[in-house]
């Protein structure tokens, strides 16, 4: 049985508003963001036509590609930047990530997901008693946290603990998770919401567009619909698509189209890039070193690498970069148009290297990309993590990392850390997700078609995406009926 259809401006039977659009929802972008809506709108509601949008010739190739961000699934227990209200918060979408990967046959979830242990690792006196007193706090909200000693570390991360075979000197502890979902190769991740979504699609006989190698120029409201025009990579073709909604997913990109389309004029966007260091196989799992509150940007931590048998990596570093990719030059100029440098931007840059703090540390990581200096530099805040790792062990990760988009809000002249969704107009929205954009995409996606159930009163099996993704036996659904799903994909 299916759910009752929302009353909405757009109804479900055929009307000349539908024989004007080519696709009900058109989204722009196939990074992890993208095509978990994608996935989504494919599996619990009824559309009938859904087109994704994608600039590169393959999903995923930008920063949810497997070697530019740090594959991580930010649950909100071992980052200590993070508050309690925070944590609590990511961790509700984070679980969405590994309740996904139990939905996929075996061979393809291990591709995507990983179990791994992982830890918080505390050194010095300040930072162990702030750790203790952060596991009292925490602990009730996260059972599965474990508080580990010296011996406690050595048994789950030999190399942290010991050298030659004996207890690092200076105090430390960790909170630590046995197993759970830790790790995630987004690029795969990506790849599989949409061959989900394929598969929904074609079993209830509707239609999904994939138009790689394809970028968007313009998007123009004509009435009640969009008219979006496209141009192909490969030959510079122009050609239009018409769609009821559309949503732009595109990372930093979604702030160049929406201010291009006089949208979001009020940000502006300062992207840190990342870079890592390999060694040889040295940890078990994840562990992450305390996070410094007064910066802005992520600790160091070290973890095996999915895509890199028997590598371990270290980082990332943080450094801004005039890039909106992090390997392409070219995307300079598009830099310069986000950053919409003004007296706001300015004082806001002021302001961060106005604080020694944050002023060392964005030198520091800017020595880190010098290629002898750099290594010696960065192996001393590695060997936080594994005390005894040698210099000739570490090398830099040549092609590895990404670009974060951190946005300025130019109104308030602050740094903003979190994601951005600019409404622009009913049917049309632009989301900016930087880090944990990844770990989020699940549950960004479900407030995404919220809005689309809402506006073109399509049904939405709630129920069913409760006990997939949320873990709850029985949601509401849109309409307050909760006795019906749509056909098992």
């Amino acid at each position: 049985m299916t759910t009752t259809a929302h009353p909405g401006p757009f109804p479900q039977a055929p009307s000349d508003q539908d024989s004007r659009s080519d696709v009900d929802v058109l989204i722009v972008g196939g990074g992890v963001c993208g095509t978990a809506l994608l996935f989504e709108l494919a599996r619990y509601t009824d559309l009938k036509r859904l087109a994704l949008v994608e600039r590169y010739d393959r999903l995923a190739q930008v920063n949810s590609k497997a070697t530019s961000n740090s594959q991580t699934i930010h649950c909100g227990d071992i980052e200590t930047n993070y508050s309690l209200d925070k944590a609590l918060s990511v961790q509700r979408t984070a679980a969405m990530i590994g309740r996904y990967g139990d939905l996929l046959e075996p061979g393809l979830r291990e591709r995507c997901v990983f179990r791994t242990p992982k830890m918080v690792l505390a050194v010095g006196d300040d930072e162990c008693r702030m750790l203790r007193e952060r596991f009292v706090q925490f602990s009730p909200h996260f059972p599965a946290m474990e508080l580990l000693e010296a011996q406690q570390i050595a048994d789950w991360e030999p190399q942290v603990a010991l050298i030659d075979g004996r207890l690092r000197p200076e105090p430390i502890v960790a909170i630590g998770i046995r197993h759970s979902p830790t790790a995630v190769d987004y690029e795969a991740l990506a790849e599989s919401f949409v061959a989900e979504a394929r598969r929904s699609m074609a079993e209830n006989e509707r239609a999904l567009e994939l138009r790689l190698g394809t970028s968007v120029n313009r998007i123009d409201p004509e009435g009640e619909v969009f008219r979006v025009t496209l141009q192909t990579a490969e030959d510079g073709r122009i050609s239009e698509l018409r769609a009821r909604h559309v949503v732009v997913a595109a990372g930093a990109h979604s702030l160049l189209l929406a201010q291009r389309l006089g949208f979001g004029l009020e940000y502006a966007c300062l992207p840190v890039a990342g870079s890592f260091y390999f060694t040889p196989d040295l940890l078990n799992g994840k562990v992450y070193t305390v996070q410094n509150n007064k910066l802005p940007f992520a600790a160091i931590h070290g973890d095996p690498d999915v895509r890199a048998p028997g590598q371990t990596r270290f980082g990332p570093t943080a450094l801004l970069l005039p890039l909106l990719e992090r390997y392409r030059p070219s995307s300079f100029w598009d830099f310069l148009k986000v950053l919409r440098l003004d007296w706001a931007v300015l004082s806001v840059l002021w302001q961060l290297f106005g604080v020694a703090d944050i002023r060392n540390y964005i030198l520091r990581n800017l020595l880190f990309e010098l290629p002898w200096l750099g290594r010696r530099l960065f192996l001393e805040d590695a060997r936080k993590i594994v005390p005894s790792l040698k210099l000739e062990d570490l090398r830099f990760a040549r092609g590895y990392g990404g670009i974060r988009p951190q946005l300025i809000d130019r109104r308030s002249r602050r740094l903003l850390l979190g994601e951005i969704r600019i409404e622009a107009m009913p049917g049309l929205s632009f989301n900016v997700t930087p880090s944990p954009g990844g770990t989020c995409c699940l549950g960004n996606a479900l407030r995404d078609v919220e809005a689309i159930v809402a506006r073109l009163g399509c049904r939405f099996d709630r129920d069913r995406l409760g006990r997939d993704l949320e873990g709850i036996g029985s949601a509401p659904s849109s309409d307050g009926d909760t006795s019906g799903a749509l056909q098992a994909a």
